[in-house]
Parts: structure tokens; sequence; C-alpha cells
């Protein structure tokens, strides 16, 4: 900037010129040099207020707009700052084919408590007890009077338990949020969807963590954020699934019989429309695993995948396709049936004397082991290994369930030929139910190999050919003469063309040491409709009785068959399949001229 001179030579010698006086000029030099200081200390100030103001006003528009978002946000507990990783609590939902919820989340709280913070300690423990009649007032008194800094009371409580204990209003009593597992249909699919449990748990919250069923088998599934909440999807129809369960628990009383296995199996895509294993559990309450006794007592033990028995006459339908499939045989062959049947220090009888013969149909229709033992020896030990192979009789299922790996069936440990005729009629090897609706769907859907699933499923699977069409359909003939006129008359339901194989089988004693002689296993194989297969249904009672015609019955025809039967009426109409009409027989007409 460019001082100017306060006594300029130039003015001063023009003002004495003039007689000005000379001093004037220097005091007005002064006074415009101060205004423009003034002016620019003001410009400076006014610049500074202008920055101040513009920041005052930007942290006060962050604020606002923080406060706004806050009061727009859900309010939650504030959380210190703690290592680890955060505990993720958030579960998919299960639902059935339908989108029917079979399994979500429910938020709720925790109860704990911090003695040190505690007022009066021994009123607490008094009142807790009345809301929680499970607790012990001489074990919480101890608790909050000794060392402990923490301590959980319950780990889940109701909206009005929480407000009991608000009630209280102790300070030590405190709740921390979390979500539970809920299965809103109770005991409906509980060895299906198995039961969840808490993992890591923190006092805001905790995880949900699968424990059996596929509940376990999708854990990782079900708690994935990447799913964004997808729901798993089963195979099972919820309607389908509680007439089931419905007609069995009925039929397991009528029958008297210890236990219940139910399972409705689609022949093309190898769906699970509905299993039951009977008795059953809440899985909301999912009690504890029996540490004592036989497995097969405790509710949690799932019959339809872990239970291994023999299935009896079921088996004989897989002997005559063996022995038709391998141009042995025909529906119309006939065999020797001549009996007892003697093979080294054993003997094979039947039910009843069928006379010297009967076709390979009516062997099936009468149920004769002797017949089907001999069309086994036909076949031959190796060639049946490599069917009953095929039929997936030699592993575990791969249903999607955890419990189905360790039930792989019981083979013989020397397969001789007095174990190829046994087994050809269901003794000396054991498997489960879904081994069973397995086999039967894969040799009556046309004869492609049927693997089941209890996930949902676009389309047929198409697997590989254990028997050929033709057999295929001689096979769902023969088992629709078993309903019309064998073991199996029970069975008939109007409209649906049910056919199926009776099998009744000893149960074998826990400590293996041989078979009951009043105590069996009844088990009824069936498929409908014959003429276009669509549902293979499988039913099996642990010890069934009935009293009929004045004496005490056990088999199959008289216990499990029925039931199936109800079964089938109840729930074929759910499945979407029709009934259909047998066309009246064709009457003669005669045309006449008046």
């Amino acid at each position: 900037m460019t001082r100017i001179p306060l006594r300029p030579l130039a003015r001063i010698l023009q003002a004495r010129e003039k007689g000005e006086n000379p001093d004037a000029i220097e005091k007005e030099n002064i006074r415009q040099r101060h205004e423009e200081m003034r002016d620019k200390a003001r410009r400076r100030a006014e610049g500074r207020l202008l920055v101040l103001g513009v920041a005052f006003v930007c942290a006060f528009a962050v604020v606002g707009l923080r406060m706004g978002a806050i009061a727009a946000s859900e309010p939650r507990e504030p959380r210190a700052a703690a290592s680890g990783s955060e505990i993720l609590a958030q579960r998919s939902d299960i639902v059935d084919r339908n989108g029917k919820v079979l399994a979500t989340n429910l938020f709720t709280h925790s109860l704990y408590a911090q003695p040190p913070v505690m007022i009066d300690k021994e009123r607490a423990a008094r009142e807790l007890v009345k809301i929680f009649p499970d607790l012990k007032e001489e074990r919480l008194v101890k608790d909050f009077t000794g060392k402990r800094k923490f301590l959980w009371i319950k780990k889940k409580i109701s909206p009005e338990q929480m407000q009991a204990v608000h009630d209280i209003g102790d300070p030590g009593l405190m709740f921390g949020p979390r979500e539970m597992r809920l299965y809103p249909n109770g005991r409906l699919a509980a060895h299906i969807l198995g039961g969840a449990s808490f993992g890591r748990e923190g006092v805001h919250s905790a995880e949900v963590v699968g424990v059996a069923g596929v509940e376990k088998v999708f854990d990782d599934y079900l708690r994935d954020p990447a799913n964004e909440g997808a729901p798993l999807q089963l195979s099972i129809d919820l309607t389908v699934q509680a007439a089931m369960r419905h007609v069995l628990e009925g039929g397991m009383k009528l029958m008297q019989a210890k236990g219940a296995t139910g399972i409705i199996l689609d022949v093309h895509t190898g769906e699970i429309m509905a299993m039951a294993s009977l008795p059953d559990f809440d899985p909301n309450n999912r009690p504890r695993p029996a540490v004592e006794g036989a497995a097969s007592d405790s509710p949690l033990f799932n019959r339809a995948v872990q239970g291994l028995y023999e299935l009896g006459s079921t088996f004989k339908i897989f002997t005559v396709a063996q022995a038709m499939e391998e141009g042995l045989v025909n529906p119309s062959t006939m065999v020797d049936t001549k009996g007892p049947m003697t093979w080294g220090r054993f003997r094979i009888r039947d039910f009843k004397n069928y006379g010297p013969e009967l076709s390979v149909t009516d062997v099936i229709v009468k149920s004769s082991n002797i017949g089907t033992a001999r069309m086994a020896l036909m076949v031959g030990t190796p060639r049946q290994q490599d069917f009953m192979k095929k039929l997936g009789f030699f592993d575990p299922t791969e249903v999607e369930l955890v419990e189905a790996p360790g039930a792989k069936p019981l083979l013989p440990k020397k397969w001789s030929d007095i174990s190829t005729m046994t087994i050809s009629y269901g003794h000396g090897l054991s498997a489960s139910p879904l081994h069973l609706a397995a086999a039967y769907a894969s040799v009556l859907n046309g004869g492609t190999r049927i693997t089941p699933t209890i996930l949902r499923q676009e389309g047929p699977q198409r697997g590989e050919r254990v028997v050929s069409e033709q057999t295929s359909a001689a096979l769902r003939d023969m088992l629709r003469q078993v309903v019309v006129r064998g073991t199996a008359s029970f069975g008939e339901v109007p409209g649906y063309f049910v056919g199926g194989k009776t099998g009744t089988a000893d149960k074998p004693k826990e400590n293996g040491g041989g078979y009951y002689k009043d105590r069996v296993i009844a088990t009824f194989a069936s498929v409908f409709p014959t003429n276009d297969p669509k549902y293979v249904v499988i039913v099996t009672l642990d010890e069934p009785k009935t009293h009929a015609l004045g004496e005490e019955r056990r088999t199959a025809g008289w216990t499990a068959v029925p039931v199936a039967a109800e079964l089938i009426e109840r729930t074929a109409p759910l499945l979407g399949v029709r009934p259909q009409i047998a066309p009246l027989p064709e009457v003669g007409i005669t045309l006449t001229s008046n």
C-alpha cells in the first residue's frame, strides 16, 4: 500500500502562496488516514463475523439432522464398547411348501441380576419366586448375598413377567433384549424341524442355533446375513401334516401301540409331503435327551428316520421285481409253495397252507414266505445284494435331517443263502420306514431311483433306472390285488385305487437275545392311485394289538392297514388327488324298429 505524506511539499507551497495555514493540510491527511484504517478494521471484523456465523449455522444444522435421525430410529439400549465379534441373533424363517410359517423369531427379553446394585435382596428373591415358581428362594438369596456380581435368572421371559419384575422396583434386576425361536404350530412337524437353542450369549443379544432336524442341518444358511432373511422352504404341506398326525395319534390309541410312524412321499419328485413320528414333543419346550432306557422310548426319537426295523413282507415286492427284471418269472408264473421249506437246520413256513403252488401274483396277494424264498434262490445272493444296494438299503438315507446319517441299515454279517431267503420276505435286514418309502417310490413310479428330500423341488427327479416301466406297471397291479382280494382288504379307499403290501415282523429284544413272541412291528406300504401313481404312504405301528372276531390280532392287515386307509382318505383331497369313478359295465342295446 502506498502511504501518502502528511505534509506534501506541493500543497504546502500552494497554501503559503494563498496565505492559508499549512498545518490544516496535515490535519486533513491524518483524518483521512484514520478513516481508511477504520474502514479496513471494520471490513476485517465483518468478515470474521460472517465466517463465525456460517460455522454456527453448519454446526446447528448437523446437530439438528442427527437429532432428527435419532428421533426417527427405534429406541435401543446404549451399548458399551467391547472387544470380540458381534453376536448375530437374527435367524431366517422356515416355511412349508405353501409359505405357511413353521418356525420364526420372537422378540423377547432376558432377566439378569447385578447383586452389588440391589437394594433389598431378600424381598427381590421372595417376589421373583412368586413370578417364577420354578425358582428356589433360598438359592436366589444365596446368590444375591454372595460374591457374585452377575447372574442369569431367566433367559426368556414374557411381557407379563417382565412387567411383574419391573414392578418389584429393584435397580439390580435388569432386562436384556434378545430374540427367541418360536414354533407356532407346536408339535406339528417337531421331528422335522428339530428345535433351536441359545449359543453364545451376551446381555444385549444371544445366538440362536439349531440343535436337531433341519434347524441343525441348515444352521449356517438360516444365520447367514447374505440371504437377507429369505425363508427356508420345505417340501411338507402343513395341512397334510396336521391331518397325518391326527390320524396317527388316533390309530396309535385305538391299536394300543407304543409308537407310530407315517410318511407320504411324492413318487416323482421325492418330496416328503408329510412325515410324523409318535410320541413327539413341542420344539418350543424341547425335552432333554434320555439318559437311560431304550433310545426309541424318548419322544425325541424320530422313528421314521432313525428307527431301524425288520419290515416284514413289505420286502416281497422287491424280490418279485428283481425276479421279473431278470426274466426269471412273470406275473402268471407258477411257484412251488409246498411247505415247510427246509434249508439245513432252518425251516420256512407260511402263515397258512396255500397249496402246492401259486402264481407270482398270488404269492404277493397271499403273502407266501415259501414262494418268495424260492424266487430269491432263483435270483441268487450276489444279484440280490446289488439290487438292494440300488434301492438304497446299504446306506443311510440322504434326507436333509441331522439324524439321517446315523441310521444305516443293519445288514447280516454273513450274507448266506438263508439270509437271501429271509431278506426276501423282510427278515434279517433292518431299515427305516423312510428307506422303505424311497424304495417303493423307485420301483412303482416307472422304475427310476428316488432320493427322498425335505426341501421343495421344482420338478421330478431323474435317477438311475432300477426296473423297467413294464415291471413297474406289473408290480402296481399286484399291489392293487393285495388290497382288492388279499391281506390288505381294509385298505380300500373308494375312488383312489390303493395298492399296497402288509408286513408283520416279530420285534427283537433290546438286549439282542432273540425276538418277543407277543410283540410285532406292523407296516403297510402303499401307493395311490395304482393306475397313475402319485404318492407312496407308509404306516408303521410299534407293538399294536386289537381285538376282532373274538380274538387278539397283531398283524398289519388288522392294525396298520385301517390306519393307512383313513390317512389316505383324509389326505388325498388335500394333496389335490381327485377320486376316480370306475366306469359302469357296458350294457348291450338292441335296436328295434316299429
